[in-house]
């Protein structure tokens, strides 16, 4: 059996044709089948009859313009698509494109359009990572949890930023901008025995608060670490894809956001804007501080020539 990564290897390899419309049963029998199955409510029900009425158009709407159609939120979309059986609902949308192209198939030039207006791999990552982004934003409604955070990272001396394996890029661009504005930042990008003593020693320091950043696939280092902290007396803010589970279980702030799947691997639109968030927070927190270090790097960088002159 491939792995989840090998499958994903597979089919989202980039291509210029499209795919061949499936040849089943009319669209909308297809349509009916897809939603009659599951136990919808009356939002959800309205969804589903404008999808099958409109289907050559809605295939290819955003969840935004769709929402707005239909006269439901975007959240209730994206529940919608989940009841339906699809993880979210960029896939539900790839499904119903398939089924508009294949009712369009007896008019050519309706059909042309139809393909010139479908996504290609790339175009598909993007608007799954849109539609990423557009979750977030309303996330951000109620900023009162980053703004909190924030704080608490803000006033933890040393302040550590745990990131392991493939989340180990997510920390080291918090870390990297975090020390513009704090004292003392540690970055632990390595598991086992390095990261225990990292922790144990920034706990010793002073230290109240870790970071830590975990995305697909969730290494068990990263739980351990995140045990060990909490076992030395550290607070946990953990930036993930997954709001429950193990890792969400052992800490006490969870940023739960979504990361890109169309691709071999994964993208992270929406973890690195999170990440910004936090850091706009902890600059707020202590305004005299971030202005002065900020001074003193600029003035450091100036007098080293660090950076090219546009």
């Amino acid at each position: 059996m491939p792995s989840p990564q090998q499958a994903r290897a597979q089919a989202s390899a980039i291509s210029s044709g499209k795919p061949v419309p499936e040849a089943e049963a009319a669209p909308t029998t297809r349509l009916r089948a897809l939603f009659d199955g599951p136990r919808l409510s009356p939002g959800q029900r309205r969804i589903a009859q404008y999808l099958i009425e409109h289907i050559t158009e809605a295939a290819f709407l955003s969840i935004t313009d769709l929402a707005e159609r239909v006269g439901v939120s975007q959240p209730s979309v994206t529940r919608f698509a989940t009841a339906v059986g699809f993880s979210g609902y960029p896939a539900l949308r790839e499904r119903l494109q398939s089924i508009a192209l294949s009712k369009l198939a007896s008019t050519p030039e309706a059909a042309e359009e139809a393909e010139a207006a479908r996504p290609n791999e790339l175009q598909a990552a993007v608007d799954a990572e849109i539609d990423n982004l557009e979750n977030l934003r309303r996330d951000f409604a109620d900023p009162e949890q980053v703004i909190e955070t924030g704080r608490a990272l803000s006033q933890s001396t040393p302040l550590t930023i745990l990131g392991l394996r493939i989340s180990g890029s997510l920390a080291e661009y918090f870390a990297y901008a975090a020390r513009r504005i704090h004292p003392d930042v540690r970055l632990v990008t390595r598991g086992g025995s390095v990261a225990y003593d990292a922790l144990l020693q920034s706990r010793e320091a002073g230290g109240t608060w870790v970071l830590a950043f975990t995305m697909p696939r969730h290494a068990h280092e990263t739980l351990t670490a995140m045990r060990v902290a909490r076992r030395a007396g550290l607070s946990v803010a953990l930036v993930t894809d997954l709001g429950l589970g193990p890792l969400a279980d052992e800490a006490d702030v969870v940023f739960a956001t979504g990361t890109g799947s169309r691709l071999v691997f994964d993208s992270y639109a929406a973890p690195v804007v999170l990440s910004a968030a936090l850091l706009q927070a902890m600059t707020d927190a202590d305004p005299e501080r971030t202005q002065a270090r900020l001074e003193d790097y600029e003035q450091v960088a100036d007098e080293h020539a660090f950076f090219v002159k546009d």
